[in-house]
């Protein structure tokens, strides 16, 4: 657990990788984006998380590289090194009633607010081309629905916590549903195969 008197803590993870833990989330996409511009020597790859990231080298990780990245500042304004993507969603999941009793308003005013959003992916997880989109306001924030549904359909637009998401394929799932969209999320075939990749802005457009 990171110190907040600590705001960036780093771990070496296994012998040619660090572990930057960062004691505020808001502050990974920042830590990727000066590491992105200014890399160590032999490094290979950055993988975010929630609240951290991995970075990858070819090469042993020195003592070295553990005190630069535990001086690391976070980058203002991340630039997205992917191209924006307008995902067209058609708001009529299961849950959408509730998630607009639970933020206050109408169904009609949940879809304005989440269509005027800039949402970014912060990171990716949970299975191939899902991203955790970030960038809903406080009061759009939902709890998770209290018994995970066995199956949810590919495609579906969701909410949980301070995510959004959309599901790249049939599977189980906790997060409130919202919409659906026809995007494909991952195609193994497509350079990359992920249409939501960390740091690139989406947003949602409503189609009827």
């Amino acid at each position: 657990m990171t110190d907040p008197q600590e705001p960036v803590r780093a771990v070496p993870y296994g012998d040619r990788a660090v572990l930057v833990e960062a004691a505020d989330p808001a502050a990974v996409p920042g830590l990727r984006a000066a590491l992105a511009a200014a890399p160590l020597t032999g490094q290979l790859d950055l993988v975010p998380a929630a609240r951290t990231l991995l970075v990858v080298l070819d090469r042993p990780v020195t003592d070295l590289d553990v005190a630069a990245l535990r001086r690391l500042t976070p980058a203002a304004g991340e630039r997205p090194a992917a191209a924006d993507v307008e995902l067209p969603v058609v708001f009529d999941g299961p849950d959408l009633a509730e998630v607009a009793r639970l933020t206050g308003g109408s169904a009609a005013d949940l879809v304005s607010r989440l269509t005027a959003l800039r949402l970014t992916v912060a990171f990716s997880g949970f299975a191939p081309g899902f991203g955790y989109l970030t960038g809903l306001p406080a009061d759009l924030h939902v709890p998770r629905r209290p018994t995970p549904r066995t199956r949810v359909p590919a495609g579906a637009v969701a909410l949980a916590g301070p995510y959004a998401g959309v599901y790249p394929r049939p599977s189980p799932g906790g997060w409130q549903l919202v919409g659906r969209t026809d995007a494909l999320l991952f195609d193994v075939d497509r350079d990359p195969p992920a249409l939501l990749v960390p740091g690139a802005a989406v947003r949602f457009r409503e189609v009827r």
